[in-house]
């Protein structure tokens, strides 16, 4: 009776299952798994934050990249600003 019935084969019970399982380890099998639990985490938690810095650095380079462009084309800068959907003094500074 390893197998589990077909019925019980779902995603929640296949959850549940899994947590019976923890639930037998000893303390010292228990904390080894926490440990890697918590390794896990951080690693998908580092990953998640570099790939929103990565977009909002790429969008950063962007936006520098069509003001120059703006600027290439001879518009002033007011213009450019409202090109590039920035005001006016962040445009100055970017220059």
């Amino acid at each position: 009776m390893l197998e589990r019935p077909k019925a019980l084969q779902d995603r929640i019970f296949q959850r549940l299952f899994d947590q019976a399982e923890i639930a037998k380890y000893s303390d010292a099998e228990r904390r080894l798994y926490e440990a890697s639990q918590k390794e896990y985490w951080d690693y998908t938690s580092t990953l998640e934050t570099a790939e929103r810095k990565g977009i909002q650095l790429g969008a950063f380079h962007e936006k520098i990249d069509t003001i120059h462009r703006l600027q290439a084309m001879g518009l002033s800068v007011e213009q450019i600003a409202q090109g590039a959907g920035m005001k006016v003094d962040e445009v100055k500074k970017l220059l």
